[in-house]
């Protein structure tokens, strides 16, 4: 009647994922994209390890269109210069390696984009790190008062029961 409860755990994370895209950065989405494809590879190595071949492909399926449709089609090759044609050639090399472990089913391979994919990670993260200022606490400003007839009308009032 209401639905299972994985559907509602389903709801909210789509729901922060999508709220964390609004709120991101421009590097903090490219943290999520790297975070992305870290998360597909892992599966693909898991299921390869198990032998269940149809879910190691769509997990090695999902890293390739995270790093061709995101990552790599957010290059800038004009603005970026030579790290940007750099990103570009790693982009397509692990995309490569990435068909070539699902056709030979070949883990080092995974292992190997896995660990590209990390390293990237981790200096996207540490340049947004550098180029964030600390956050700031903010004063929430209290709500007007709600007068009416001389007292608060939104404060608690004591209830004055009328018997019949």
């Amino acid at each position: 009647m209401f639905g299972s409860p994985s559907n509602g755990a389903s709801a909210y994370s789509r729901i922060g994922v999508e709220t964390g895209v609004v709120a991101a950065t421009p590097n903090q989405l490219v943290v999520m994209l790297f975070t992305g494809a870290i998360l597909a590879v892992s599966s693909a190595s898991r299921h390869m390890a198990a032998g269940e071949v149809e879910a190691k492909g769509k997990a090695i399926s999902k890293a390739v269109a995270i790093i061709s449709e995101g990552l790599r089609a957010s290059l800038n090759k004009n603005a970026g210069g030579e790290i940007a044609q750099n990103l570009d050639s790693l982009y397509e090399y692990m995309t490569a390696r990435l068909v070539q472990a699902n056709l030979k089913n070949d883990s080092g391979m995974l292992t190997e984009v896995h660990d590209l994919l990390n390293g990237l990670k981790d200096a996207w993260e540490s340049m947004d790190a550098s180029a964030q200022p600390a956050p700031q606490e903010m004063e929430i400003p209290k709500p007007p008062q709600a007068r009416v007839g001389g007292y608060d009308a939104l404060a608690p009032q004591a209830t004055r029961l009328i018997k019949a």
